[in-house]
């Protein structure tokens, strides 16, 4: 009772913060100024159907969602889909994902007020929280109403699990009241019983199941048209201090005609990207010209939203960002699912277990650092027949993993009939 009180007592000091942070994030992106009223529980309309709910806190965990939303949504046609996300862009990515096939909106923060609300509106038949969503009053909430609660598709790496441990009580509370946790991989599994989760069931990793649009499969064969008979490098998803070490690593590789196309993770950081290449006088493209490159560019700055499967195709080898620094790495099964092999480096304790059986498989290879990235990425561009087997591995490899929808259904459908 100590730990929830103390927990209530901080949300409650922290208002002020959260408003700020609003305000503060829509200076560069205006998505924070919209829909706020969603962020403390009030939403317009009425119920008409049953409501599964299913929220994803972002991009990635959208994106991972959408093989289950489909097989939801195939399996229950008489239930509303309701998604909720936590930021502006994954909003934007349910929307371009599902349109009119679902409902989207934002889950409110954890205030007790807000959650009552947000639950006596949508009245949800299931909950779904992917990947690492724990919030101490929503699944408090939810047990209180009689909604079952499935953690789908979670993972839990050591770091985070320290982090829940601080919070001992609550996380345990938390995580017993849950109805279903269906984990990526043994450890994580582990992970979360040993935090307090009952019943894990391993199900395998959603992000194996999603599927390359065709759209975008052409769209990046114009970038490559565009680009023209050019190596390319991608470095994707690149997050702060990652741009200077890719940078410096383009440098060491002596490739005739090398191109590198750089994709930083956020949006709001693209303009930031543009003037660190001007910094360094790189001849430099934006992806938002939509132009032919000329000879003389190095850098083609992929500022763009929702085309990272495009830029996979367009390259013939990757860099997952947010690997070289401490930020714990970006989803490589994207890069493996069209054929292209990823590098990455030492800090991909988030996609941990993906990452060693990509390893094992012979799909990819990791990098100590920006001057191995420079070695590595310079024997692949040179030698054809090993990027070309590394790329059947990256296939293989994809496709040997695929399965979770069908396991995470299947506990869906469960406790739907419990309910």
């Amino acid at each position: 009772m100590t730990w929830r009180l103390g927990y209530r007592l901080l949300l409650w000091l922290l208002l002020p913060w959260a408003l700020a942070h609003l305000w503060w994030r829509s200076r560069r992106q205006p998505g924070y100024r919209e829909h706020i009223a969603e962020r403390f529980g009030w939403y317009p309309g009425a119920r008409a159907r049953p409501v599964i709910w299913l929220h994803a806190v972002s991009v990635g965990e959208t994106r991972a969602a959408e093989p289950l939303v489909r097989a939801l949504a195939a399996r229950f046609p008489g239930h509303e889909l309701l998604l909720t996300q936590m930021t502006p862009t994954g909003r934007e990515t349910a929307q371009e994902l599902f349109g009119g096939a679902a409902t989207i909106a934002y889950l409110p923060y954890d205030y007790p007020g807000a959650v009552a609300r947000f639950l006596a509106r949508f009245r949800p038949s299931l909950g779904i929280l992917m990947e690492t969503e724990i919030w101490f009053n929503l699944v408090e909430g939810c047990a209180r109403a009689g909604v079952p609660l499935l953690l789908a598709n979670a993972r839990m790496s050591e770091k985070s699990a320290r982090g829940y441990e601080l919070a001992g009580p609550l996380t345990r509370a938390a995580l017993a009241r849950l109805a279903g946790v269906s984990a990526q991989t043994r450890e994580d599994a582990a992970r979360l019983e040993q935090l307090g989760a009952r019943g894990v069931e391993v199900t395998g990793n959603l992000k194996f199941d999603v599927a390359v649009a065709p759209r975008l499969l052409n769209l990046g064969a114009e970038l490559k048209q565009r680009i023209g008979r050019r190596p390319v490098l991608l470095a994707a998803s690149t997050r702060e201090g990652e741009e200077e070490l890719v940078l410096d690593a383009l440098s060491r590789i002596k490739i005739p005609n090398l191109l590198l196309l750089l994709v930083p993770r956020h949006p709001q950081r693209f303009d930031e990207v543009a003037a660190l290449l001007e910094k360094r006088e790189l001849e430099y493209a934006r992806r938002s010209d939509n132009c032919v490159l000329r000879p003389d560019c190095r850098v083609l700055l992929g500022d763009s939203m929702g085309e990272m499967t495009a830029y996979y195709a367009a390259c013939d080898l990757a860099f997952i960002g947010g690997s070289l620094l401490p930020y714990g790495g970006q989803n490589l099964i994207e890069a493996c699912a069209v054929g292209r092999p990823p590098l990455f480096g030492p800090h991909m304790y988030n996609f941990a277990e993906a990452s060693r059986l990509a390893l094992a498989a012979g799909a990819a290879l990791e990098v100590a650092d920006a001057v191995a990235l420079a070695e590595r990425a310079g024997e692949l561009l040179s030698d054809h027949a090993a990027l070309e087997r590394m790329s059947q591995a990256a296939l293989a490899f994809s496709r040997a993993h695929q399965g979770a929808t069908a396991r995470n259904l299947a506990i869906c459908e469960r406790l739907l009939q419990q309910a």
